[in-house]
Formats: structure tokens, C-alpha cells, sequence
């Protein structure tokens, strides 16, 4: 019985031992297998963060500096629109007033009272839309960002790409437009 037992003893020892030395192994393998390819999982939010404080800087966290004029001149030119229909809005909205209080205004002689209503509209419609453009520009910076940097440590395949086609049908005699995926193995 005393045998028996000091046999399952050194066996058991014997099994930890060599399960601990082959976990130590694998610890050490992966980490040489990694630590060459190091990705940082929080860059995507990092570039995301960086574009909601400044536009442009999640770009240059990106180091995709050729965007940022693109990121300025998207938002840079609706903003500039914004202010100048706003401008335009209060002027038109302005002359109106004193036209209703029976005060000259800028526009006397050139305007109807149907016009200047006209053009308020059309200013304060634009100025919406510009405003929207604005945001939808400073969000698009943001999510351009993060999808960059999530694409950063993903192969890119110079044989996978996507062309437009415009197709000519026999049928109808409008141009039909699509997407093609072209996919080339050399």
C-alpha cells in the first residue's frame, strides 16, 4: 500500500511539474508571437475622442494628415454658409418688421411684402440646412476616425477593389447604375 501511494505520489508530481513548465512555455511563446505585432484596442476610441475635441486631430492621431484640409473644408465652408443665410435672415426678417411698422426700410421700392416673406423663407431653410450639413460633417470626421483606425491593423488586399459602372441596357433607355466587385488572383 506504502508503494502504491509513493507511485501516485510521484506521479501527480511528476504531471504538475510538467504542466507547469509547458503553460510557462505557451506564456512565453505567445508573448514573443505578439509582442512584434503589438495592437492597441483602444485606438479606434482614441482617434474617435481626439476628432470630437478638435476635427482634424483624430486624423493626425491616425497619421493621415492629407484629411485634415478635407475634414476644415467640409466643415469650414457649411459653417460659413450657416452664418451667412443667418446674416441674410435677420435683414430680410429685419426689413419686414419695420415694413409692418410702417417705417422705411432697405428694401423699399425693390421688395413686396410677399417677397421679403419669401426670402426670409428661403434664408432660414438654408440656414438649417447648412447647419445640418455642419453637424453632419463634424460626426462624419468622428466616425472616419474610428473606422480608420480600426482598419490601421487589418490587411489591406490590392486585389479586392470597387469600380462604378455606368451600364447601358437595351431596354430602357436611362443609364442603370451599380457596383461592381472585381476580385483578382494573381
Amino acid at each position: 500500500m506504502k508503494k502504491i501511494f509513493v507511485l501516485f505520489l510521484i506521479f501527480t508530481m511528476s504531471v504538475s511539474m510538467f504542466a507547469q513548465k509547458k503553460k510557462l512555455r505557451n506564456k512565453i511563446e505567445i508573448d514573443t508571437i505578439f509582442r512584434d505585432d503589438l495592437i492597441n484596442p483602444l485606438s479606434p476610441s482614441k482617434a474617435a475622442f481626439y476628432s470630437a475635441v478638435l476635427p482634424g486631430l483624430g486624423q493626425a492621431y491616425n497619421k493621415k494628415y492629407w484629411k485634415i484640409p478635407l475634414v476644415y473644408a467640409a466643415i469650414g465652408s457649411s459653417s460659413y454658409y450657416y452664418f451667412l443665410n443667418s446674416s441674410d435672415f435677420k435683414q430680410y426678417r429685419k426689413a419686414y418688421k419695420l415694413r409692418l411698422a410702417g417705417k422705411p426700410d432697405e428694401f423699399s421700392g425693390l421688395l413686396s411684402d410677399d417677397g421679403l416673406i419669401s426670402a426670409q423663407k428661403t434664408f432660414k431653410r438654408n440656414r438649417d440646412l447648412s447647419l445640418f450639413l455642419t453637424l453632419a460633417f463634424y460626426a462624419l470626421n468622428i466616425v472616419e476616425a474610428n473606422v480608420d483606425a480600426h482598419l490601421q491593423d487589418k490587411p489591406i488586399d490590392n486585389r479586392v477593389s470597387f469600380r462604378p459602372k455606368i451600364i447601358y441596357t437595351s431596354d430602357i433607355s436611362k443609364p442603370v447604375f451599380g457596383i461592381s466587385t472585381t476580385i483578382n488572383i494573381n
